[in-house]
């Protein structure tokens, strides 16, 4: 069997190491267990959390043991990494509640039977900790100056950082520590913006215990302008199809940039290298069955093969002007709403289908909106219930973007 840091490597997965001589030799000799942690902060995982489960997956199936870290009390600090201002503080019933519904979003792609790989929760050592005798233990092994000089402090040091969010990276340190103690857990894995995160770790445990652990981060899911994605007029992608229906999840996919369908092929399906060298070839249109391929294979991935079936078939159609339409994404709205009419700005805005009138006053222009199949030329029209088909009006934006709006 190949080494696991061969396929992560290949497929473009790996950003940093720490001891990379010494991981492919403990891949190749030893059932590594290994953790990424997932703060609750949401009550779903979004499509930037998807990387660090794909690559779960494949060190899974390589053999190696993931340990799903919920951060059950790490969460209750809040990460500053890659924000601009402090985060919104839960309670700590919420944090259990999404902690729970995170934990059985990722029983559905991991095998976490406890023999092949289980989940913890960081709040069953971090909760009930003793504040002097932390800091004796664990703070000391700390610098202040190298904990400022980190990334993920940087930025907020500007606008201001807390005390309280000061503490995130000994926490995360920690929390190596004790899976390291708890259950031989020799890596941590993450984003690259959890570099600094992980060395703390890496370092606090070879401090403590004189024990060599490892640490490795792969790339963000970024476009090649370096831009996040996962992003649509609603907000984060998520993976809670109560959230993010199966179809917008298909569609966003659908719709990348020609230069990030390769890179969303190899992160995010596991369509065969040899298959994606060839695909690699191709350009312009060419690429438009790459894109639909890889939108099916990461809504299979994601919400099953009947949704990614449903999902790809609905799109078909829609683009067609015909067929089945009960994957299309729907807006209900009061039919009272519409008894002295609604601008129709208005209604692309209440339908997120623009970010702005701006935006919508634009696209008009274009000829970038539809109603029921016909072209928008005016920006000002108001609709009334006489412009619903029964009780349904279906919005098209550009090509390949449709809502539904329903009258209740």
């Amino acid at each position: 069997m190949r080494n696991v840091f061969d396929v992560l490597s290949e497929r473009g997965f790996i950003e940093q190491i720490t001891h990379e001589d010494e991981v492919k030799e403990l891949f190749q000799n030893e059932r590594v267990n290994f953790y990424i942690g997932f703060d609750p902060t949401a009550d779903s995982l979004h499509v930037g959390h998807f990387i660090q489960v794909m690559v779960m997956m494949h060190m899974q199936k390589a053999g190696h043991r993931p340990i799903a870290l919920v951060g059950g009390g790490t969460a209750k600090v809040g990460d500053p990494t890659g924000k601009t201002d402090m985060r919104k503080m839960l309670t700590p019933e919420k944090i259990k509640e999404n902690g729970h519904k995170i934990g059985k979003q990722l029983e559905k792609y991991l095998n976490l039977n406890n023999e092949d790989g289980f989940i913890a929760n960081n709040a069953t050592w971090l909760d009930n900790l003793n504040y002097i005798e932390f800091l004796r233990e664990i703070g000391s092994r700390f610098s202040v100056n190298r904990m400022l000089a980190a990334e993920c402090f940087k930025q907020r040091l500007e606008k201001g950082l807390s005390f309280l969010e000061f503490n995130y990276m000994i926490m995360q340190g920690y929390d190596f520590l004790e899976l390291n103690r708890r259950y031989n857990c020799k890596m941590q894995l993450g984003g690259n913006d959890q570099w600094s995160n992980i060395i703390a770790g890496v370092e606090l445990i070879r401090k403590k215990d004189q024990k060599q652990v490892y640490g490795l981060t792969f790339k963000l899911l970024t476009t090649s302008e370096g831009k996040k994605m996962g992003k649509t007029e609603k907000g984060a992608l998520w993976i809670d199809p109560e959230k993010t229906s199966p179809y917008e999840f298909f569609q966003y996919f659908r719709n990348v940039e020609d230069a990030d369908v390769i890179n969303c092929t190899k992160l995010l399906t596991f369509i065969p290298m040899e298959e994606i060298r060839e695909m690699e070839k191709l350009e312009g249109a060419d690429l438009n069955p790459i894109k639909e391929r890889m939108a099916f294979e990461v809504t299979k991935i994601v919400h099953g093969e009947e949704e990614a079936r449903k999902s790809l078939e609905a799109a078909k159609a829609l683009f067609a002007g015909n067929g089945d339409e009960s994957s299309m994404p729907k807006v209900e709205i009061a039919k009272e709403e519409f008894n002295e009419g609604m601008p129709l700005l208005d209604l692309l805005l209440k339908a997120d289908l623009i970010a702005s009138k701006g935006e919508g006053k634009r696209l008009i222009k274009q000829n970038g909106i539809s109603l029921d199949g016909e072209k928008v030329k005016d920006f000002a029209i108001n609709i009334t219930r006489e412009d619903f088909k029964g009780d349904s009006l279906k919005i098209r934006k550009g090509k390949k973007v449709f809502k539904k709006i329903i009258l209740i």
